[in-house]
Order: C-alpha cells, then structure tokens, then sequence
C-alpha cells in the first residue's frame, strides 16, 4: 500500500479539513458524502480552509453514496462521519470495499475502532485522534478556531505500523501534522476524558466550556464527571496519574471559549453523539464495577432533551 487509492467518507467541517490536507498532495483522493448539493459546491469552488490553517484545493471526484465508491477500488478509507452513522457506513462499506482495505475512524467518542474490528478484523482498524476545532462558514467553507498540534493516529495491530507512518507522513504533508503513536487508545482517552465531561455539561447549560468551568454549580458537576471517567480509564487500563485532572482543567480553563459541538446539535434539534461520549461511560462503569453517578445523570438529560424535539 505504497501509494493508496484514498477515500474520505463525511465531508463536513472535520472531515473537510482531512480531505484537504489530503487533497493538496494526492488530488485523486475520492470525497463521499449524500449531502443535497455539496458535490456541485465542491467541484465549482473546491475546499476552502481558513482561520488557523489557509488551505484551498481542487475537487476533482466525488460520490453521493458509498456503493458508488466500487470504480474507485480503494485501498484506504477514513470515515469522518457523525459518529452514529458509523454502524451504517460499516456496513455499507463491507459491501463497496475489497478484503485488504484499512478503514480509519477519526470520530469523537469512544470505542469506535472497536466496531471497525468487530466488522473487519483488528488488522483493518485505524483510529485518529483529531485535535482541531472547526465550524462550517459555507457548504465547501471551513474555518478552523484552534490546532493543538499534532493529531494521533495509530493501528490496532503492531503489524500495521509501517501503514500507519506512510498514512501519518501523508496527512501531514498536506498540512496537518498528524503523528503516528504506538498506543492511539491512550490518547484518545486523553482527549474524550475531557470531551465526554463536558459536551453533557455545556448542551444541558447552553454554557461555553470556560463559561462552564467558571460557574461554581458546574464546576463541581465537571469535577464529579473528571473523577469518574478518570476512574472508568484505569480500570480499562489506562491510568493516566494523579495531576491529569489538574492538567485538564487547566486546559480547559484556557482554551474554551467555544461551545461545544454538542449545544450546536441540540441548538439545531438534531441527533446527538451522547451515545458514544456519555453513554460510553456510562457502560464502561458497569462494564468494570465503577460507579458513575454524575456521567449517569449528565448522560440521560441529554437524552432527554433530545428525546423532547425528536419525538415530542
């Protein structure tokens, strides 16, 4: 797989980003996405790139479904997808794609590698851990906020590594450093420890995250969750010592002035990601014996709010 044939499934504010960097050195890159009109945007406009990064490239191939990804025969496919629609993209990919292929979930959330493997085997799985934040100005437009350089990216098998280096390199080349780690699961449980914690947190508040963190009420709810999720990590194996919460607090404390994607999905009345951040916890707990009273309650008023415009 010296020179794969790429496909990017998902063109929204992340996944264009990724298409981009992609774009810039490897124009064949083969876009999927069943948005009304977005094929005819791209192809007229390309992709456009603000903010942090300044990126603008051509669009040259584009479907409108995944069955229509069999002429393109790729090798290599990265699913940027909102995370619920991973289940269906899986399977429609295990019709559409060639036994061989690698498959990358550059989703938040946790565990969806784990649905990769269980689908296509361990030594077909990828996950990216994504470390920008980016919002939609136009339908080909995005304007990147913040890159906490660089992005993580790893395999699931040890056999994959040299795959997982080419793919880093490339990604990187196109402007969006991207660095290959031995142990993705340990990074992405970095960034969801924070993610998971407050994204329930801000979409039941309409809060920013600082906004969250500075109100003593909430402040002590994050607390509640971080102690948790932290807990619900080691007893999954991956204890990330005593001064991450300090760590993360702090961070958060100096970085989010932004709301979190999920006040935009319930702001929009559109289906969340609770089950993959929250819900996740949530499971993992029971799944080990660690309770999780503060995931549990911040996890069901988003499902509950979310069940009031969904099915009212």
């Amino acid at each position: 797989m010296s020179n794969p044939r790429t496909a990017v499934v998902g063109i929204g504010a992340t996944g264009a980003v990724l298409a981009a960097s992609l774009l810039a050195r490897h124009p064949e890159t083969v876009l999927v996405d069943p948005r009304p009109g977005l094929e005819e945007a791209v192809k007229r406009n390309g992709i456009r790139i603000s903010g942090i990064m300044d990126i603008q490239v051509g669009v040259e191939h584009f479907v409108d479904g995944i069955e229509k990804l069999g002429p393109y025969d790729p090798d290599l496919v990265f699913v940027s997808t909102k995370t619920f629609h991973l289940p269906g993209v899986l399977e429609a990919l295990e019709k559409a794609v060639k036994p061989g292929a690698k498959i990358v979930s550059t989703h938040n959330g946790l565990g969806t590698e784990d649905l990769i493997a269980e689908r296509f085997g361990p030594e077909a799985a990828f996950r990216m851990s994504l470390n920008y934040g980016v919002s939609l100005k136009g339908p080909s437009h995005v304007e990147m906020a913040f890159f906490n350089r660089p992005n993580h990216l790893g395999a699931l098998v040890p056999d994959n590594r040299e795959i997982g280096l080419r793919m880093a390199e490339a990604i990187s080349a196109g402007g969006l450093e991207t660095e290959f780690v031995e142990d993705i699961k340990r990074y992405v449980w970095k960034k969801m420890i924070m993610k998971c914690t407050m994204a329930s947190i801000c979409a039941v508040t309409d809060r920013t995250i600082k906004e969250a963190l500075a109100f003593p009420p909430t402040r002590e709810i994050a607390e509640g969750c971080f102690r948790e999720i932290l807990a619900v990590a080691g007893a999954k194996g991956y204890a990330l010592g005593e001064d991450y919460l300090e760590q993360a607090l702090a961070y958060l404390e100096e970085v989010g002035v932004h709301k979190d994607s999920m006040c935009v999905d319930v702001a929009n009345k559109t289906r969340t990601e609770i089950d993959f951040l929250g819900g996740k916890v949530v499971e993992y707990g029971k799944e080990t014996g660690v309770p999780t009273p503060f995931y549990i309650v911040m996890t069901n008023l988003v499902k509950a709010i979310e069940d009031s415009y969904s099915n009212p």
